[in-house]
């Protein structure tokens, strides 16, 4: 089947939160956005709709599901309604996985938060998931469903390359342990070093101690992370990798929460550049931020489960298919 018969059974939704995101996705993809509206209440109380017929298709809904959990509600509700509307399968395109961070318990009686969102999206119906740079890898076993899981390396490597003409000068930092498996794949990824930092914290976005283990100094060093919630953290272990004599200091995170004075935080900071993606829509615009765009990736996705072809290698090669690299 050609990918035009398969975008006649293909059709493609946008909760509220991620409507700005899915415009651009489907414009990569080249088939408009099926109309859906949410009736809202005088109590907070909310109805989607889906204003197409959707009976023996694949539906592919897409919503991030940062906070407030009203954009979690929204997304499993029209889930539900796919389902009783007779979708053929139903897929959740979740470009920021929320509550990924509860992914095991850290003390006693608490939740684990992740588990119940893939059991509440599989109650609901969801057959399979797209999603990029979960928090944890692990969160995949969550589910019994297949999960696509992308990559935000295949925006920021490509950008770079173009940023740095030599890369013999560069070094990739975690601002904690646990990012050192991200920041070393860059690093051999481009063939660099890496450095890290051990942070000590005494409350949740609280920062108590930070050393850096390895040597900076002369270096362009660009932290990486997967979320930048507060700043604290980020902005703790630029100022101290500057401090250690570095050239300069640059970061990579693809969800950018930025709660409270994050944005704030970041232009008083030593990181000269910010680059982020756009899963989760920026609050408001800053010199040192940059947003790379994951439409592209996601619209990629969506065409190469569509046609049944593998995405095991849909990472820098992805933006340098045909007609996805004029759309950043």
């Amino acid at each position: 089947m050609s990918l035009m018969e398969h975008k006649d059974t293909t059709v493609l939704f946008s909760c509220r939160a991620s409507k700005y995101l899915a415009e651009k996705v489907a414009e990569v993809y080249e088939k408009p956005l099926s109309e859906s509206i949410c009736l809202q209440y005088a109590d907070g109380e909310f109805q989607p709709s889906l204003e197409e017929g959707v009976r023996g298709k694949d539906v592919f809904i897409i919503q991030s599901t940062f906070a407030p959990a009203d954009n979690i509600m929204e997304l499993l509700m029209m889930v539900d309604a796919a389902k009783r509307a007779s979708a053929k399968s139903i897929i959740a395109v979740i470009p920021y996985f929320g509550f990924a961070r509860q992914d095991r318990k850290d003390k006693p009686r608490v939740p684990i938060a992740a588990k119940l969102i893939t059991d509440l999206l599989q109650a609901a119906g969801v057959n399979r998931i797209i999603t990029i740079d979960l928090h944890a890898d692990q969160i995949q076993g969550f589910f019994n469903i297949p999960v696509d899981h992308l990559y935000a390396s295949s925006i920021f490597i490509p950008y770079l390359r173009g940023l740095y003409d030599n890369v013999d000068n560069l070094l990739f930092a975690s601002p904690d342990t646990g990012g050192t498996k991200r920041a070393n794949q860059y690093a051999k990824f481009l063939g660099t070093g890496f450095v890290m930092c051990y942070k000590h914290r005494e409350k949740p976005n609280a920062v108590a101690s930070m050393q850096l283990i390895g040597d900076v100094k002369g270096k362009d060093v660009v932290l990486v992370d997967d979320i930048i919630d507060t700043g604290n953290t980020l902005c703790k272990a630029a100022n101290l990798i500057k401090e250690e004599g570095a050239k300069s200091v640059k970061a990579m995170i693809t969800h950018p929460v930025l709660s409270g004075d994050a944005i704030e935080k970041i232009e008083n900071s030593a990181i000269e550049e910010l680059l982020i993606t756009d899963t989760i829509p920026l609050k408001r615009e800053s010199k040192k931020i940059k947003v790379l765009s994951v439409a592209p990736l996601f619209a990629e996705a969506i065409r190469r489960v569509e046609c049944c072809e593998s995405i095991a290698n849909l990472y820098e090669q992805s933006v340098k298919h045909v007609g996805l690299q004029t759309k950043f």
